[in-house]
């Protein structure tokens, strides 16, 4: 079998790869260096580009735009940009990011979606079990083990729940409780045991599971139709650790603070002053809109049981006394107003691949394409036991078994140890663990890399965004090389551009040119300026290292361009303008040095930012004739015209 092995890092990333496939009808419009453009292409930058215009862009006027953009582009294919690690990873992480869309089984996600959203419709009060897992092992069995060994003493009636819980749960505040956890607030927890909570009948145990923290079981106490969310500011006295004098103390200013509420003040206003809750009291005790179980039981209770309006009596919780104030309540929101909070948890707790997984196993399917779990089987059995020692290695790093059919292609065994990182079963994963998922990944890429083939040759939306984007970034590099850095580095360039076209850059005024020393003091300030005459001042760079580095961070340099009025600092040190005060007081003493006033810029540095922008338009000018000498243009001027002419 022809051996094809693919990764990320080898695509085909040539600009020819989006006109292989070429839809039909799409007529080629223009070459460019050998390179066809096609009409929907040209179309769809024509578009855009005049969607962000405020005047609308002739096809006529536009077309000579596009000729230099897409010279530039072959301009920087020539030069190998389109070949370097750096294009290639960032073209291949945003052609990845932009397919995302396309693969992922909508049916899945909305069926997750739906699940999450059940589970806002009703409330389940719940005990649970917790006890920990050894994750240094890839498999606790003797953890889980241990779990259905409680699980099974549960329901043969050796022991109860309760007693159960109180004996084995490392979860010490429930466990004393018979684990109690009370109602469970939805989105709260692990997904794995949230779902574990909603899908086991009251009454019932479920099976063992595991949330991330550990194994759990959990009894389903009762269950109520959700009461939707409440809206509610409350104020606190906090007791949690205190003296038995100081709360006494605490429940007599509660009940205070509940007569003034009786009396008219304001809840928000008092919540202010008085509450001891820090995050909510800036904000009048408000504590938004919460659901049933968001907050502890005693609260909750009082929370729902008011009228919107009502504020509660004092009461008691855990953390102190509390005032309630209800202002609203409402039902579950639709599910559309709750998609994208229920996305975001899914992302959070692995759901979110679900989707893509089962869409990628649908493509899998339809390519063709098989990962081979029987040889994937015979490895695991070939390689146990055995150290990953050399000469090992050395034999997997040739080893020919396929673990993967892609097409007429396959993924083997040394094709997967290839690509994996050696650290990856440094940590107590196995040789096989890690060469077995290893060709999991080559898998995907290659299930993944067919997939945007085939929507580069039939999404023409995915199509364009990604061309566009892939010759954005080429022509950004090649610009940044002939025009923008280069005018910035060129120097020499940039002054000779300057001489020549001096007249253009008058200005309206004199203006101070120098350097500004700021000091904290004058003694230092006059041993800086002293110091400056010993330094060369035409190199600016050069001056101010040199100063920083005799005199580290006691002193500051700016260098100056200014007219009268722009700067009160140089209107005073140069044209005669009142002494300014000093913005920082660490800067108070500070001197001209090197400063003269000129009635016109002597240098490009004087007018650099005027100066390099002109001298990069000349550039990109004569880099343009260049490129339409050197590469060749071809326009099929009867299908422009027939553009022109809609």
């Amino acid at each position: 079998m022809k051996k094809i092995f693919l990764s990320v890092a080898a695509l085909s990333l040539a600009a020819g790869v989006f006109a292989a496939s070429p839809v039909a009808g799409d007529k080629v419009l223009m070459t460019v260096n050998g390179r066809d453009v096609r009409l929907s292409e040209f179309m769809y930058l024509y578009n855009k580009n005049n969607s962000q215009q405020l005047a609308p862009q002739s096809v006529k006027d536009y077309v000579n735009m596009f000729v230099d953009y897409k010279l530039k582009v072959a301009d920087a294919e020539n030069a190998g940009i389109d070949t370097t690690a750096a294009f290639k990873a960032e073209y291949a992480k945003f052609r990845n990011e932009l397919a995302a869309p396309y693969l992922r089984d909508k049916a899945v996600e909305d069926a997750l979606l739906k699940e999450a959203y059940s589970h806002m419709k009703k409330d389940v009060k719940v005990s649970h079990i917790m006890i920990p897992i050894n994750r240094s092992q890839p498999n606790d069995v003797r953890a889980k083990a241990r779990i259905d060994s409680i699980r099974n003493a549960i329901t043969s009636g050796m022991i109860s729940f309760e007693d159960a819980a109180a004996r084995y749960s490392i979860d010490k505040p429930t466990a004393a409780n018979g684990g109690l956890m009370g109602w469970l607030p939805v989105g709260r927890f692990p997904w794995a045991f949230e779902k574990a909570a909603y899908d086991t009948p009251v009454g019932s145990v479920s099976r063992p599971v595991d949330s991330g923290f550990g194994y759990h079981l959990i009894k389903v106490i009762e269950d109520r139709p959700s009461r939707g969310e409440v809206h509610a500011a409350h104020i606190l006295k906090m007791t949690r650790d205190l003296p038995v004098t100081e709360i006494a103390d605490k429940k007599h200013a509660i009940d205070s603070i509940y007569s003034l509420l009786k009396s008219g003040s304001d809840f928000a206003e008092v919540a202010k002053l008085e509450s001891d809750d820090p995050g909510s009291a800036q904000r009048g005790g408000d504590l938004g809109w919460f659901g049933g179980g968001a907050m502890v039981a005693e609260f909750d209770s009082v929370a729902f049981a008011l009228a919107d309006g009502q504020i509660s009596e004092p009461f008691e919780t855990a953390f102190g006394y509390h005032i309630i104030k209800r202002y609203d309540h409402r039902g579950i929101e639709p599910i559309d107003g709750v998609k994208e909070k229920l996305l975001s948890s899914m992302a959070r707790d692995g759901r979110a691949d679900e989707p893509r997984k089962a869409r990628l196993a649908q493509l899998a399917q339809e390519y063709g394409f098989t990962r081979l779990k029987a040889n994937s089987m015979a490895l695991h059995h070939r390689l146990a036991n055995l150290p990953a020692d050399s000469v090992l290695l050395a034999a997997v790093a040739v080893d020919p078994m396929p673990l993967a059919n892609i097409g007429d292609g396959e993924i083997t065994v040394a094709d997967a140890f290839a690509a994996l990182n050696m650290g990856a079963f440094a940590n107590g994963a196995s040789l096989a663990d890690a060469i077995d998922r290893s060709a999991d990944e080559l898998f995907e890429n290659a299930i993944v890399d067919r997939a945007i083939d085939a929507l580069i040759a039939d999404n023409a939306d995915y199509r364009n965004l990604i061309n566009e984007y892939r010759d954005g970034i080429l022509l950004f590099e090649i610009s940044n090389r002939n025009v923008w850095d280069k005018a910035s580095k060129d120097r020499e360039g940039l002054d000779k551009f300057f001489r020549k076209n001096a007249s253009k850059y008058a200005w309206d005024s004199p203006r101070f040119k120098g350097y500004i020393i700021f000091a904290p003091n004058d003694s230092i300030l006059n041993e800086a300026v002293a110091y400056a005459g010993t330094v060369a001042a035409d190199d600016p760079d050069a001056f101010v290292s040199e100063m920083r580095k005799q005199f580290v961070k006691n002193i500051k340099i700016e260098r100056v361009i200014a007219a009268k009025g722009e700067n009160p600092i140089t209107d005073y040190l140069a044209f005669g303008g009142e002494k300014p005060q000093a913005k920082n007081p660490r800067w108070s003493s500070y001197a001209a040095y090197d400063g003269r006033i000129l009635d016109k810029p002597e240098e490009a540095a004087d007018v650099r930012g005027a100066a390099t922008t002109d001298y990069q338009a000349l550039l990109e000018k004569e880099w343009l004739k260049q490129l339409h000498k050197r590469y060749p243009v071809k326009i099929d001027k009867k299908l422009l015209k027939s553009v022109e002419s809609k």
